[in-house]
């Protein structure tokens, strides 16, 4: 069955630090609430966004991630009514207030060629009532949402807002699911709007643990396990720097997520025929087929033994698939085109597209890089092992900091160089912050724009977010007033994962 969504009616279990603060917030909601409705919520549903420490753009490739919940995050109060309308209020002006009615064809129409905020919670709740089998009666809803992760950055703010939509409409409708469903409803849900992720953002979300990052492996089946950081002297911190560079998922995804989520498609149907295991049930009955899914077949009864330590079994599978990999598609350095895959694969071009869903995610370009997209999945991978190996090793000396900052920086790199998913912005603040002492700095969160991410010590947080205000912001920015850049540039935590908030 799984673990249940925590229900909680106190709020220390669920943030650290000022808890004053967060319960001032969730009280103006409910007073917000009252104002706008007339009435007292039901509960709130609370949803956090994310930072991923290290593994970008491997989740839909079936590896595993090192992401950690943060304390920015979705609220959505909600009062269940007669009827079957849903009103959807923001206590953003920013964001007009919504409406819509249940429709027993379909449950609701989600317009993708309009950018309105409304269709992320719209997809929370369409996968929402599939999944608890409700497409016929569901409640009314008045909802007043308020969001504290900045939009565009990388921070997950349009997965947090999906996931507590699922679980407000779930609450309201009185099935609340297990973590794991609310999960995989929640990632297919957002594929309403046609991003076509790999469930990194939405697990993180739900099923983070307070103190802990945590280790999400996807296949073959969802496994959280909560890591801490080393206990290093002084400690161990994380800043999050914003470039101010939006990049919005659901607008530029036919050029940037999505092509590269086909890249890897199309790479991993490919190195399964290389391979000669494209016909094995395993492949053949994959949708979609990861790398991880070609890897986990060719190594199934040979060698490496699985007796093999943990980190030595991947490690050897990683290194071996990733020159395998190389040494099938550098024949074309600058990218295959379409027709080239499909003939590789002895299929026609528009099989080839129906089989990678481009039918629902459409994606624009001449040529596929599948070399660079491949080497970055399997290193990417084996950097995220090692990451886990680090923190949980007993090594609480300076080189710790040396070692995971190293992979971080690596990780950069190879986002930058290989899968392109970085911006002059990105590459900027990266060097400014490892001028400015951070031992490891990336962008976060997919990348062209957002959040970037630094390693440092816990004591230098203060001179660090300094230079960077000094270096990057004031001269790019110097607009921005020092409460304006508290949200832009923060040092953060390890948060709880998402919760319902029932009132006493």
């Amino acid at each position: 069955m799984g673990h249940s969504i925590p229900i909680v009616s106190a709020l220390d279990g669920v943030y650290t630090g000022d808890l004053l603060l967060h319960g001032a917030r969730y009280q103006a909601l409910t007073e917000a609430f009252i104002e706008t409705y007339g009435v007292m919520p039901d509960f709130i549903a609370r949803a956090p966004g994310r930072v991923n420490i290290i593994g970008e753009h491997i989740d839909y490739c079936g590896f595993p991630v090192f992401p950690m919940a943060i304390v920015p995050d979705c609220l959505i109060a909600v009062k269940a009514v007669d009827g079957s309308s849903v009103k959807l209020s923001n206590v953003n002006a920013k964001f007009a207030a919504r409406q819509f009615d249940y429709q027993p064809d379909g449950v609701v129409d989600i317009d993708q060629t309009v950018h309105d905020w409304v269709n992320y919670f719209k997809c929370g709740y369409k996968g929402a009532l599939e999944a608890i089998a409700n497409t016929s009666s569901p409640v009314g809803m008045q909802c007043l949402m308020d969001g504290s992760v900045p939009i565009s950055v990388g921070l997950s703010s349009s997965s947090a807002f999906v996931c507590c939509a699922v679980m407000a409409t779930m609450k309201a409708n009185g099935k609340l699911l297990s973590q794991e469903r609310v999960v995989k409803t929640a990632v297919a849900s957002e594929r309403y709007i046609g991003t076509n992720g790999g469930g990194m953002d939405q697990t993180t979300s739900i099923m983070s643990q307070p103190q802990s990052a945590a280790f999400i492996e996807f296949s073959p089946m969802l496994r959280v396990t909560p890591v801490r950081f080393p206990s290093t002297t002084p400690p161990i911190a994380f800043v999050i720097a914003n470039t101010m560079v939006e990049s919005d998922k659901a607008v530029t995804a036919p050029t940037n997520y999505n092509l590269r989520v086909v890249e890897t498609r199309i790479g991993a149907l490919m190195l399964a025929k290389h391979l000669n295991i494209s016909e094995h049930s395993a492949c053949a009955n994959a949708d979609p087929l990861t790398f991880k899914t070609v890897m986990d077949e060719y190594f199934a009864n040979s060698y490496p033994s699985d007796r093999d330590p943990p980190v030595l079994k991947w490690t050897k599978r990683l290194t071996d698939m990733l020159e395998r990999a190389e040494a099938l598609f550098a024949t074309h350095p600058q990218g295959f085109t379409l027709d080239e895959c499909a003939d590789y694969l002895s299929i026609s071009a528009s099989d080839l597209t129906r089989i990678v869903h481009t039918d629902r995610f459409p994606v624009r370009a001449d040529r596929f890089k599948l070399l660079q997209r491949a080497q970055h999945a399997f290193s990417e991978a084996l950097r995220v092992v090692k990451f886990r190996q680090v923190c949980e090793s007993e090594d609480t000396s300076d080189e710790c900091f040396v070692a995971l900052g190293d992979l971080m920086n690596q990780s950069q790199d190879s986002c930058r160089d290989l899968f392109e998913c970085s911006c002059p912005e990105l590459d900027e603040i990266c060097k400014i912050a490892r001028q400015a002492g951070s031992f490891g700095s990336r962008l976060t969160g997919a990348g062209w724009g957002g959040c970037s991410v630094h390693l440092v010590r816990q004591d230098g947080c203060e001179n660090f977010i300094a230079t960077l205000k000094q270096e990057y912001y004031s001269r790019r920015f110097p607009e921005l007033g020092d409460d304006e850049l508290k949200n832009v540039i923060f040092a953060t935590s390890p948060s709880s994962g998402a919760v319902i908030y029932v009132f006493d």
